[in-house]
């Protein structure tokens, strides 16, 4: 007989065992940023995170830094909007200005600073790139998305990370902060990004729901996989570093499968509405919140993924460590 317990007889042997961990420094927490002053506004569909005007961000700032995570994913809420999705690359967006507080700050030397390159929380229809008589372009929105990019660079960024789905934006952002000096800057892709009902909450926080039907045309099909490793291959042909897998959960075969097919970082995308549900029924006490996160977040670990962007990191953080929720 094949007698496996005897590898679970104690927490002592079953840490020794133990195939897979979650480590602080493979977090990276998603923050929100807005116009205006001394607001920091809790977003009611995803219990503990707030949205943070630029006098009130280094509150944020102190717990991350605190916890020793270390990466924020930054969204801006601008304080207009217009069908070109402006505020996305003008030099004093919200986005650019919290990148220039954090990198002025000596506390947050260590910190890196990721943008999120989209136009949906700056256009005025809510869709990620321009629209022509109902129509989302992708190839007109490219240069706008590099533009972005590039400014986000120039602000301070560390890191960029497209997440709009258009063809071909990867190789065309390359290509802009390579010609501007900034062939350092790693681009970390939404490879594989799909049209999820997850990213309601989201939604919420960043006023980003499109303002007229879905993004079914450039967000890709649930049901589609093998295309899943398509849009990532093709993404680091055109010079993508890191690829992210999102949603999470319900797509750690999405995750897997990158991880046999391609040796670069992978990082997944624990959504907002895999944290509101996990929120809520916590709050109504029929499950235990730390057991579930922690049991979610070496899952992804498990399935492959290198890095997890997930809004549990400052919690997920305090409990890495503790015995049977493989921490460090």
């Amino acid at each position: 007989m094949e007698r496996l317990r005897r590898l679970r007889v104690s927490p002592a042997v079953r840490g020794m065992v133990k195939e897979n961990h979650v480590r602080v420094d493979e977090l990276i927490y998603p923050v929100f940023v807005t116009e205006g002053q001394d607001i920091c506004h809790p977003v009611d569909s995803m219990p503990g995170i707030c949205q943070y005007s630029l006098d009130r961000l280094p509150e944020e700032l102190e717990r991350v830094m605190a916890a020793r995570i270390p990466a924020v994913l930054l969204f801006g809420i601008p304080e207009y909007k217009d069908e070109r999705g402006s505020g996305a690359y003008e030099k004093d967006g919200i986005v650019q200005r919290a990148i220039r507080l954090i990198k002025s700050d000596a506390r947050y030397k260590s910190l890196i600073a990721i943008a999120d390159v989209c136009l949906c929380e700056y256009t005025s229809h809510g869709h990620c790139g321009l629209v022509k008589d109902g129509v989302v372009l992708n190839d007109e929105t490219l240069p706008l998305l590099a533009r972005a990019a590039v400014s986000y660079a120039d602000a301070g960024a560390d890191m960029v990370a497209p997440s709009d789905m258009m063809d071909g934006r990867v190789g065309k952002i390359r290509e802009a902060l390579d010609e501007n000096g900034f062939s350092h800057i790693p681009i970390m892709a939404y490879s594989a990004k799909f049209a999820s009902a997850f990213y309601g909450p989201f939604r919420d926080a960043a006023h980003s729901a499109p303002g007229f039907g879905d993004r079914k045309t450039y967000q890709m099909d649930v049901a589609n996989g093998r295309e899943a490793l398509r849009e990532m291959k093709a993404d680091l042909l055109e010079g993508a570093d890191i690829i992210i897998a999102k949603p999470a959960m319900a797509y750690m075969d999405i995750i897997r499968e990158a991880s046999y097919n391609f040796n670069v970082p992978i990082a997944a995308y624990n959504v907002s509405g895999e944290y509101a549900m996990v929120k809520a029924a916590a709050q109504k006490g029929w499950i235990d919140e730390k057991k579930i996160v922690m049991e979610i977040l070496v899952g992804l670990k498990r399935a492959g993924a290198k890095m997890i962007i997930t809004y549990h990191a400052l919690d997920a953080a305090g409990w890495i460590g503790e015995e049977g929720h493989g921490g460090l």
